[in-house]
């Protein structure tokens, strides 16, 4: 089963191929994706790795965990799910 992970404290100019080499040395990544500020189509600095394996993505953490990227110390721990609330996310 796949192992999602958080990374975040990531520079606004990282891509998320970037991302996905930096996760690939590890193991397979099934998917890594960069948060995206909704109004300002601009990155919120943090994003989410998920990969195939759940050995190479404990490695990944350990390893990659206050690693430099894009002159930013990564912070990188397994994405805990929490249940989303509902918004109120009318415009007028």
């Amino acid at each position: 089963m796949a192992k999602k992970i958080y990374v975040g404290n990531m520079s606004y100019n990282t891509t998320e191929e970037q991302l996905w080499d930096l996760f690939a040395q590890y193991g397979t990544v099934v998917s890594a994706n960069i948060i995206i500020d909704r109004e300002t189509r601009r990155p919120k600095g943090f994003g989410f790795v998920e990969m195939e394996d759940d050995s190479a993505a404990v490695a990944a953490i350990s390893q990659l965990d206050g690693q430099d990227l894009d002159g930013r110390n990564l912070r990188v721990n397994e994405a805990i799910a929490k249940p989303r609330t509902p918004r109120n996310d009318y415009r007028y």
